[in-house]
């Protein structure tokens, strides 16, 4: 179809809520070969049709090009509109959609719910009334920690069939698995104390499984079985690494603590990304998984990917209470779905809720990461090995509130301690503003007033403009630090050096790792700008017993002044545990 074409077609669709979608046919014109290549939704399905008449990229003008016909679904809300979405998505897999690629079943680890003697073992399909965790993404780790369980602790993993009827102990006894609850090796009583003892390690308590291995491991060393220490040693890092740290994390202080909450972290590389959720119950981290999706292409794909998981994730899940993201979706229809079901939706810029980010996003990035970037980006770029990699990047509102991130990745992770921001001149020139932010940089590095290394290269967030005002700054400084000072631009994803431009493919392992600096400084910056931003425009300033913590609480879990409007005196009560005084002093005043 081309533009005429697409624009005479959406003049005989309907002016209502629905779902179109763009599809090709068989050579001969038959439908029998029909093929989905893009489904949307729309709140006004023949306007939405009519804009692709000029699409607004090449991705999407290949598309209509390669379409044949436009066909639409009519629906009563807009609501369903997106859940028709995101089932037709999932059922067609369109090739110029995001689609969630691997919505399947991860591992858990069950301990049965037998009187007698639990059993513990790795399943995708738990028992009625077994006490379930996870799911976990990588069972291999799964698998070793349940076997250091079983070694520590002696928990059975026999079969009903096998453990009834012994008459002496199997093989995984002899082996240090299992205390033989079987033939009465071991009491009822102490045998359930284990079980708890092991539990009480998934629940989050590593040290409940990490200091016995490590008591063992000593004493291993000490009768210098070198090869057994050594084996008690790696089976310690994955346990110790099992949890992540989540716990420390989301482990609470204050009256959201105990909502359901998932928080959600994004990594896009190339024409891939990946989704990591982490949810938390009751101010504990309880589950995390990562999902792929096909990356789209342009502008925003963190925001595009973010809006097509959310629906296709939950169009058949319960959802939580609270999601926590990166950075906005940027879908009102997605936005007004999950405002209708109750669900807060914040982008935390610091505290305990963007700690929990961070680990999400590190969770996601560990998952998309792969090869060695590093080195491949020193061969591209001609420069040593770079162990050190900074990014920086600018946000604003038309020139208000004007901030800049400077952020840290050390081999190819991100170092959050050596983060830093900025607060600029207000003015609504890019140029200008990122040289005065690197030129800060510069400027304390070169006068030893930043207790940070060097870095080995510099990464700014833009295009050629964006990298000569940075390299402005650096020379005007005298600042010999890094190697290398790049730009990455995001429209068509090219680095841009001072000599030349490089146009990497997609799956080049140099482009990901400049991706995921890039996309952090990005995120921090624009996190950094609506703290600011909410800070000085929330007319929730001067109400009586409403002070900064309380302030950030709100817009946390109602999401803005307009959620925190709509909210009841119940709802600030109960929800935001606010005071009931003050519950109905802020419904009154706003």
């Amino acid at each position: 179809m081309n533009g005429d074409e697409v624009r005479a077609r959406a003049s005989e669709l309907p002016a209502e809520p629905g779902v179109y979608q763009f599809v090709a046919r068989d050579p001969d014109g038959t439908a029998d070969g029909e093929r989905v290549l893009y489904v949307g939704k729309a709140v006004d399905i023949r306007d939405r049709v009519r804009s692709y008449g000029d699409p607004r990229s090449e991705r999407i003008a290949g598309m209509v090009a390669r379409a044949d016909d436009v066909t639409v679904a009519v629906t009563d809300t807009e609501t369903q509109a997106l859940l028709l979405e995101a089932n037709l998505v999932k059922r067609h897999q369109p090739r110029y959609n995001v689609r969630l690629k691997d919505d399947k079943s991860y591992p858990l680890v069950q301990v049965t719910s037998h009187r007698e003697a639990p059993r513990i073992e790795v399943t995708r399909d738990p028992d009625p009334g077994a006490a379930a965790f996870g799911p976990y993404t990588d069972k291999g780790d799964v698998e070793t920690v349940v076997k250091a369980v079983r070694s520590v602790y002696g928990l059975r993993g026999c079969s009903e069939h096998k453990y009834r009827d012994r008459e002496r102990p199997c093989l995984d006894h002899e082996m240090g698995l299992c205390a033989a609850p079987c033939t009465g090796a071991i009491g009822e009583r102490e045998y359930r104390e284990a079980v708890e003892s092991a539990t009480r390690f998934f629940e989050g308590e590593t040290g409940a499984l990490a200091d016995p291995l490590r008591r063992e491991m000593a004493a291993a060393a000490q009768a210098e079985a070198f090869e057994r220490a050594a084996n008690l040693r790696d089976r310690l890092a994955v346990v110790e690494g099992f949890h992540e740290g989540g716990g420390a994390a989301v482990a609470a202080g204050d009256a959201d603590a105990g909502a359901s909450t998932d928080v959600l972290g994004v990594a896009v590389e190339g024409d891939a990304a990946t989704v990591a959720r982490l949810h938390a119950e009751g101010g504990q981290l309880v589950e995390r998984d990562q999902h792929q999706l096909d990356a789209p292409q342009g502008e925003d794909r963190v925001a595009a990917v973010l809006a097509a998981f959310l629906v296709q994730y939950y169009a058949e899940r319960d959802l939580p209470e609270r999601i926590l993201l990166p950075e906005p979706h940027g879908d009102d229809e997605v936005a007004a779905w999950l405002d209708a079901a109750d669900v807060a939706v914040g982008v935390p810029g610091a505290g305990r809720e963007a700690r929990l980010v961070e680990l999400a996003l590190k969770n996601a990035h560990r998952r998309a990461g792969g090869g060695d970037e590093l080195g491949a980006l020193a061969d591209a770029l001609g420069v040593r090995r770079p162990e050190r990699i900074e990014g920086v990047d600018v946000s604003h509102a038309q020139g208000r509130e004007v901030v800049g991130s400077n952020v840290c990745f050390v081999d190819g992770s991100a170092e959050t301690a050596d983060y830093r921001r900025k607060k600029l001149d207000e003015e609504n020139d890019d140029y200008a503003n990122m040289r005065r932010l690197v030129g800060w940089r510069a400027e304390r590095a070169v006068d030893g007033r930043d207790d940070r290394p060097d870095p080995d290269v510099l990464l700014v967030d833009g295009g050629r403009g964006q990298l000569d005002a940075a390299l402005d700054a650096v020379e005007a400084a005298g600042w010999d630090g890094p190697d290398a000072v790049i730009a990455l631009a995001k429209d068509e994803e090219v680095v841009v050096t001072p000599d030349r431009t490089y146009d990497w493919g997609s799956d080049a392992p140099q482009l990901h790792v400049l991706q995921r600096v890039r996309d952090e400084a990005h995120r921090f910056a624009v996190a950094y700008h609506r703290t600011l931003r909410d800070d000085v425009t929330t007319a929730l300033d001067g109400i009586t017993g409403v002070g900064p913590e309380l302030r950030a609480r709100l817009l946390g879990r109602f999401g803005s002044v307009a959620g925190v409007r709509q909210a009841s005196v119940k709802d600030l009560r109960d929800v935001a545990g606010v005071g009931e005084a003050t519950a109905e002093t802020i419904a009154k005043r706003l």
